[in-house]
Protein backbone atom coordinates (compact mmCIF):
# COMPACT_ATOMS: atom_id res chain seq x y z
CA UNK A 1 0.00 0.00 0.00
CA UNK A 2 1.43 3.67 -1.14
CA UNK A 3 1.67 6.30 1.90
CA UNK A 4 -0.96 8.23 -0.06
CA UNK A 5 -3.30 5.21 -0.02
CA UNK A 6 -2.19 4.66 3.69
CA UNK A 7 -3.31 8.49 4.78
CA UNK A 8 -6.36 7.87 2.93
CA UNK A 9 -7.05 4.93 5.08
CA UNK A 10 -6.18 6.56 8.33
CA UNK A 11 -8.25 9.26 7.37
CA UNK A 12 -11.60 7.94 6.77
CA UNK A 13 -10.55 5.64 10.09
CA UNK A 14 -10.53 8.78 11.74
CA UNK A 15 -13.83 10.06 10.58
CA UNK A 16 -15.66 6.62 11.27
CA UNK A 17 -14.05 6.84 14.79
CA UNK A 18 -15.40 10.60 15.85
CA UNK A 19 -18.56 10.74 13.53
CA UNK A 20 -20.83 9.66 16.28
CA UNK A 21 -19.80 12.63 18.25
CA UNK A 22 -19.47 15.04 16.10
CA UNK A 23 -22.44 14.24 13.04
CA UNK A 24 -21.95 18.06 12.19
CA UNK A 25 -18.63 19.07 12.40
CA UNK A 26 -16.77 15.99 11.78
CA UNK A 27 -15.59 16.99 8.37
CA UNK A 28 -13.99 20.30 10.22
CA UNK A 29 -12.17 18.38 12.97
CA UNK A 30 -10.78 15.81 10.42
CA UNK A 31 -9.61 18.30 8.18
CA UNK A 32 -7.77 19.76 11.36
CA UNK A 33 -6.47 16.92 13.03
CA UNK A 34 -4.54 16.51 9.14
CA UNK A 35 -3.80 19.25 8.46
CA UNK A 36 -5.82 19.30 5.28
CA UNK A 37 -8.24 21.43 3.53
CA UNK A 38 -12.21 20.84 3.88
CA UNK A 39 -12.21 19.92 0.59
CA UNK A 40 -10.25 17.34 0.25
CA UNK A 41 -11.85 15.92 3.50
CA UNK A 42 -15.07 16.09 1.37
CA UNK A 43 -14.09 13.64 -0.93
CA UNK A 44 -13.14 10.66 2.15
CA UNK A 45 -17.03 11.77 2.93
CA UNK A 46 -18.26 10.84 0.05
CA UNK A 47 -16.72 8.01 -0.48
CA UNK A 48 -17.93 6.46 2.95
CA UNK A 49 -21.13 7.87 1.84
CA UNK A 50 -21.13 5.27 -1.33
CA UNK A 51 -19.56 2.76 0.44
CA UNK A 52 -22.38 2.49 2.71
CA UNK A 53 -20.10 3.24 5.91
CA UNK A 54 -21.53 6.26 6.65
CA UNK A 55 -25.15 7.88 5.71
CA UNK A 56 -25.87 11.87 5.39
CA UNK A 57 -28.24 14.52 5.98
CA UNK A 58 -28.84 17.98 4.90
CA UNK A 59 -27.80 20.11 2.44
CA UNK A 60 -24.03 21.84 1.79
CA UNK A 61 -22.96 23.17 5.10
CA UNK A 62 -25.61 21.67 6.71
CA UNK A 63 -25.08 18.23 5.95
CA UNK A 64 -24.68 15.68 8.99
CA UNK A 65 -23.04 12.43 8.51
CA UNK A 66 -23.86 9.16 11.35
CA UNK A 67 -22.70 5.31 10.82
CA UNK A 68 -24.81 3.28 8.58
CA UNK A 69 -25.40 -0.13 9.53
CA UNK A 70 -23.54 -2.15 6.85
CA UNK A 71 -25.37 -5.20 8.90
CA UNK A 72 -27.84 -6.10 11.26
CA UNK A 73 -29.14 -9.48 12.25
CA UNK A 74 -31.78 -11.10 14.73
CA UNK A 75 -32.43 -14.44 15.97
CA UNK A 76 -34.77 -16.02 18.65
CA UNK A 77 -33.73 -19.26 20.42
CA UNK A 78 -35.56 -21.62 22.73
CA UNK A 79 -33.58 -22.48 26.19
CA UNK A 80 -34.10 -25.86 25.95
CA UNK A 81 -32.02 -28.89 25.97
CA UNK A 82 -29.08 -28.99 23.98
CA UNK A 83 -28.92 -25.38 23.27
CA UNK A 84 -25.35 -24.91 23.43
CA UNK A 85 -23.44 -21.44 23.20
CA UNK A 86 -20.38 -23.11 21.74
CA UNK A 87 -22.96 -24.30 18.57
CA UNK A 88 -24.44 -20.93 18.04
CA UNK A 89 -21.24 -19.12 18.07
CA UNK A 90 -19.89 -21.41 15.38
CA UNK A 91 -22.84 -21.74 13.13
CA UNK A 92 -24.16 -18.06 13.44
CA UNK A 93 -22.39 -15.75 15.33
CA UNK A 94 -19.22 -16.40 13.67
CA UNK A 95 -20.71 -15.78 10.36
CA UNK A 96 -22.42 -12.63 11.14
CA UNK A 97 -19.37 -10.77 12.35
CA UNK A 98 -17.54 -11.46 9.10
CA UNK A 99 -13.72 -10.64 8.71
CA UNK A 100 -12.10 -9.10 11.95
CA UNK A 101 -8.73 -9.33 12.99
CA UNK A 102 -7.97 -12.33 15.28
CA UNK A 103 -7.93 -10.21 19.04
CA UNK A 104 -11.27 -8.49 18.05
CA UNK A 105 -12.89 -11.98 17.51
CA UNK A 106 -11.20 -13.73 20.28
CA UNK A 107 -13.04 -10.99 22.87
CA UNK A 108 -16.50 -11.70 20.80
CA UNK A 109 -15.74 -15.14 21.15
CA UNK A 110 -15.62 -14.95 25.10
CA UNK A 111 -17.91 -12.63 25.61
CA UNK A 112 -21.15 -14.10 23.47
CA UNK A 113 -20.19 -17.91 24.90
CA UNK A 114 -19.78 -16.04 28.41
CA UNK A 115 -22.87 -14.19 28.33
CA UNK A 116 -24.79 -16.71 26.29
CA UNK A 117 -24.29 -19.33 28.49
CA UNK A 118 -25.30 -17.58 31.40
CA UNK A 119 -28.72 -17.67 30.06
CA UNK A 120 -28.49 -21.12 29.54
CA UNK A 121 -27.38 -22.27 33.16
CA UNK A 122 -29.25 -19.30 35.33
CA UNK A 123 -31.74 -17.02 33.60
CA UNK A 124 -34.99 -19.41 34.14
CA UNK A 125 -36.38 -18.30 30.83
CA UNK A 126 -37.95 -19.97 27.80
CA UNK A 127 -36.30 -18.41 25.22
CA UNK A 128 -32.80 -15.64 24.50
CA UNK A 129 -33.23 -12.90 21.49
CA UNK A 130 -29.40 -11.94 19.49
CA UNK A 131 -29.87 -8.59 17.59
CA UNK A 132 -26.42 -7.89 16.32
CA UNK A 133 -25.67 -4.37 14.39
CA UNK A 134 -22.26 -3.64 12.55
CA UNK A 135 -21.42 -0.52 11.24
CA UNK A 136 -17.51 0.22 9.58
CA UNK A 137 -16.25 1.24 13.19
CA UNK A 138 -17.93 -0.73 15.38
CA UNK A 139 -20.52 -3.75 16.41
CA UNK A 140 -23.12 -4.18 19.18
CA UNK A 141 -24.76 -6.79 20.64
CA UNK A 142 -27.79 -7.17 22.86
CA UNK A 143 -28.69 -10.35 24.19
CA UNK A 144 -32.18 -10.61 26.25
CA UNK A 145 -34.01 -13.44 28.09
CA UNK A 146 -37.54 -13.27 29.67
CA UNK A 147 -35.92 -15.64 32.71
CA UNK A 148 -35.72 -14.23 36.14
CA UNK A 149 -34.02 -11.60 36.06
CA UNK A 150 -30.10 -11.90 37.14
CA UNK A 151 -29.85 -8.95 39.95
CA UNK A 152 -33.35 -10.67 41.41
CA UNK A 153 -31.43 -13.97 41.16
CA UNK A 154 -28.41 -12.86 43.00
CA UNK A 155 -30.35 -11.34 45.77
CA UNK A 156 -32.35 -14.61 46.25
CA UNK A 157 -29.32 -16.76 46.15
CA UNK A 158 -27.25 -14.73 48.45
CA UNK A 159 -30.10 -13.48 50.68
CA UNK A 160 -28.46 -9.82 50.22
CA UNK A 161 -30.92 -6.74 51.21
CA UNK A 162 -32.42 -5.80 47.38
CA UNK A 163 -31.13 -5.56 43.83
CA UNK A 164 -28.66 -3.26 44.19
CA UNK A 165 -26.84 -4.74 46.91
CA UNK A 166 -26.38 -7.73 44.14
CA UNK A 167 -24.87 -4.74 41.90
CA UNK A 168 -22.20 -4.54 44.65
CA UNK A 169 -21.68 -8.08 44.97
CA UNK A 170 -21.37 -8.38 40.94
CA UNK A 171 -19.08 -5.34 40.55
CA UNK A 172 -16.49 -7.11 42.43
CA UNK A 173 -16.11 -10.01 40.65
CA UNK A 174 -15.66 -13.81 41.42
CA UNK A 175 -19.70 -14.06 41.99
CA UNK A 176 -21.73 -16.99 40.81
CA UNK A 177 -24.99 -18.94 42.20
CA UNK A 178 -23.74 -21.81 40.74
CA UNK A 179 -20.05 -22.23 42.43
CA UNK A 180 -20.10 -26.09 41.35
CA UNK A 181 -20.17 -24.92 37.71
CA UNK A 182 -19.01 -21.85 36.87
CA UNK A 183 -15.91 -19.16 38.63
CA UNK A 184 -18.08 -16.20 38.64
CA UNK A 185 -15.54 -14.63 36.33
CA UNK A 186 -17.29 -14.38 33.14
CA UNK A 187 -19.25 -11.04 33.81
CA UNK A 188 -16.36 -9.40 35.35
CA UNK A 189 -14.19 -9.71 32.71
CA UNK A 190 -16.74 -9.55 29.65
CA UNK A 191 -17.15 -5.61 31.14
CA UNK A 192 -13.80 -5.18 30.60
CA UNK A 193 -13.41 -6.40 27.27
CA UNK A 194 -15.48 -4.29 25.76
CA UNK A 195 -15.39 -0.50 24.68
CA UNK A 196 -18.92 -0.51 26.64
CA UNK A 197 -21.31 -3.04 28.72
CA UNK A 198 -24.37 -2.79 29.91
CA UNK A 199 -26.76 -4.84 31.96
CA UNK A 200 -30.70 -3.85 32.65
CA UNK A 201 -32.53 -5.95 34.92
CA UNK A 202 -35.55 -4.73 37.11
CA UNK A 203 -34.43 -1.53 36.97
CA UNK A 204 -31.19 -1.85 38.05
CA UNK A 205 -28.19 -0.57 35.48
CA UNK A 206 -25.01 -2.08 35.34
CA UNK A 207 -22.76 -0.27 33.14
CA UNK A 208 -19.21 0.11 32.27
CA UNK A 209 -17.25 1.76 30.40
CA UNK A 210 -13.64 0.96 28.47
CA UNK A 211 -11.18 3.66 30.36
CA UNK A 212 -13.31 4.63 33.27
CA UNK A 213 -12.78 1.89 35.90
CA UNK A 214 -16.52 2.18 37.38
CA UNK A 215 -18.60 3.86 35.47
CA UNK A 216 -22.06 3.14 37.83
CA UNK A 217 -26.17 4.42 36.90
CA UNK A 218 -28.70 2.87 39.35
CA UNK A 219 -32.44 2.57 38.70
CA UNK A 220 -32.51 2.94 35.03
CA UNK A 221 -36.15 2.58 32.65
CA UNK A 222 -37.53 -1.11 34.60
CA UNK A 223 -37.16 -4.40 32.50
CA UNK A 224 -39.77 -5.58 33.90
CA UNK A 225 -39.03 -9.81 32.50
CA UNK A 226 -35.67 -11.05 32.36
CA UNK A 227 -32.05 -9.36 31.84
CA UNK A 228 -30.82 -7.47 28.78
CA UNK A 229 -27.18 -7.63 27.78
CA UNK A 230 -25.48 -5.10 25.78
CA UNK A 231 -21.74 -4.81 24.29
CA UNK A 232 -20.43 -2.78 21.73
CA UNK A 233 -16.70 -3.01 20.41
CA UNK A 234 -14.63 -0.88 18.36
CA UNK A 235 -14.20 -3.62 15.27
CA UNK A 236 -10.13 -2.53 14.81
CA UNK A 237 -9.52 -2.12 18.47
CA UNK A 238 -5.88 -2.99 19.99
CA UNK A 239 -6.96 -4.72 22.95
CA UNK A 240 -7.29 -8.44 24.03
CA UNK A 241 -8.44 -11.04 25.98
CA UNK A 242 -4.70 -11.46 27.44
CA UNK A 243 -4.34 -7.96 28.19
CA UNK A 244 -7.39 -7.71 30.48
CA UNK A 245 -6.64 -10.91 31.94
CA UNK A 246 -3.43 -9.57 32.94
CA UNK A 247 -4.38 -6.31 34.62
CA UNK A 248 -6.09 -8.42 37.09
CA UNK A 249 -3.16 -11.06 37.72
CA UNK A 250 -1.48 -10.04 40.73
CA UNK A 251 2.02 -11.79 41.59
CA UNK A 252 3.71 -15.14 40.32
CA UNK A 253 0.35 -17.02 40.23
CA UNK A 254 -1.65 -16.18 37.35
CA UNK A 255 -4.55 -15.93 38.41
CA UNK A 256 -7.85 -13.15 39.06
CA UNK A 257 -6.69 -12.46 42.65
CA UNK A 258 -7.34 -8.28 42.27
CA UNK A 259 -10.50 -6.50 41.81
CA UNK A 260 -11.82 -2.42 41.64
CA UNK A 261 -14.33 -2.64 44.63
CA UNK A 262 -16.85 0.40 43.76
CA UNK A 263 -17.06 2.43 47.39
CA UNK A 264 -20.45 4.36 46.05
CA UNK A 265 -22.93 1.40 45.52
CA UNK A 266 -22.71 1.14 49.17
CA UNK A 267 -24.25 3.93 49.10
CA UNK A 268 -28.31 4.52 49.61
CA UNK A 269 -29.92 7.29 48.20
CA UNK A 270 -28.02 10.52 49.72
CA UNK A 271 -27.11 8.39 52.69
CA UNK A 272 -23.72 9.33 54.35
CA UNK A 273 -21.03 6.24 54.13
CA UNK A 274 -20.45 6.75 58.09
CA UNK A 275 -21.04 3.31 59.70
CA UNK A 276 -19.59 0.09 60.24
CA UNK A 277 -22.61 -2.17 58.95
CA UNK A 278 -21.75 -0.04 55.34
CA UNK A 279 -18.37 -1.07 55.46
CA UNK A 280 -19.18 -4.59 56.08
CA UNK A 281 -21.69 -4.54 53.30
CA UNK A 282 -18.65 -3.16 51.12
CA UNK A 283 -16.52 -6.17 52.42
CA UNK A 284 -18.21 -8.69 51.45
CA UNK A 285 -16.62 -11.64 49.55
CA UNK A 286 -13.38 -8.92 49.26
CA UNK A 287 -11.19 -11.79 51.22
CA UNK A 288 -11.37 -13.83 47.89
CA UNK A 289 -8.84 -11.70 45.74
CA UNK A 290 -5.30 -10.72 47.39
CA UNK A 291 -5.29 -6.94 46.23
CA UNK A 292 -7.99 -4.66 46.61
CA UNK A 293 -8.60 -1.62 45.84
CA UNK A 294 -11.60 0.91 46.46
CA UNK A 295 -12.50 3.35 44.04
CA UNK A 296 -13.79 6.40 45.72
CA UNK A 297 -14.88 7.91 42.75
CA UNK A 298 -18.10 10.59 43.52
CA UNK A 299 -17.87 9.95 47.47
CA UNK A 300 -17.05 13.35 49.17
CA UNK A 301 -16.35 12.00 52.47
CA UNK A 302 -16.55 8.93 54.75
CA UNK A 303 -17.06 8.21 58.66
CA UNK A 304 -14.27 7.90 61.16
CA UNK A 305 -16.18 4.58 61.69
CA UNK A 306 -16.61 3.01 57.93
CA UNK A 307 -12.79 4.06 57.62
CA UNK A 308 -11.55 2.16 60.45
CA UNK A 309 -13.48 -0.99 59.67
CA UNK A 310 -12.03 -1.11 56.19
CA UNK A 311 -8.54 -0.17 56.92
CA UNK A 312 -7.84 -0.97 60.58
CA UNK A 313 -9.94 -3.73 61.17
CA UNK A 314 -10.20 -5.75 58.39
CA UNK A 315 -6.73 -5.08 57.33
CA UNK A 316 -5.63 -6.89 61.12
CA UNK A 317 -8.03 -9.46 59.98
CA UNK A 318 -6.56 -10.22 56.72
CA UNK A 319 -3.02 -9.41 56.91
CA UNK A 320 -2.08 -11.06 52.96
CA UNK A 321 -4.43 -9.04 51.71
CA UNK A 322 -3.05 -5.56 50.40
CA UNK A 323 -5.39 -3.00 50.50
CA UNK A 324 -4.91 0.58 48.69
CA UNK A 325 -7.56 3.47 47.53
CA UNK A 326 -8.07 5.64 44.69
CA UNK A 327 -9.99 8.84 43.10
CA UNK A 328 -10.24 9.49 46.75
CA UNK A 329 -10.91 13.27 48.06
CA UNK A 330 -8.25 15.00 50.34
CA UNK A 331 -11.24 14.41 53.20
CA UNK A 332 -11.51 11.08 52.73
CA UNK A 333 -7.61 10.38 52.45
CA UNK A 334 -7.35 11.90 55.96
CA UNK A 335 -9.98 9.72 57.16
CA UNK A 336 -7.87 6.79 55.78
CA UNK A 337 -5.02 7.97 57.03
CA UNK A 338 -6.48 8.21 60.24
CA UNK A 339 -7.48 4.46 60.32
CA UNK A 340 -4.26 3.14 59.10
CA UNK A 341 -2.60 4.99 61.80
CA UNK A 342 -3.79 2.90 64.31
CA UNK A 343 -2.37 -0.49 62.54
CA UNK A 344 0.76 -0.19 64.75
CA UNK A 345 -1.02 1.16 67.93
Amino acid sequence: MTKVHARGEDIRKFILTHVEEHPADVGKITADHFGITRQAINKHLQKLVVENALSENGHTRNKAYKLAAILEWRQVYKVVPGLAEDLVWRNDIRGVLGNMPDNVLHIWHYGFTEMFNNVIDHSGGSEVAIHMRRTGASTEMLIHDNGVGIFKKIQATLDLLDERHALLELSKGKLTTDSKHHSGEGIFFTSRMFDSYDILSGGVYFSHKFGHPEDWILENERLENGTAVWMKLDNYTARSTKKIFDQYAYGDDYGFNKTVVPVKLARYGSDELISRSQAKRLLGRVELFEVVIFDFTDVESIGQAFADEIFRVFAIQHPGIELGSVHASPEVKQMIARAKSGLNK
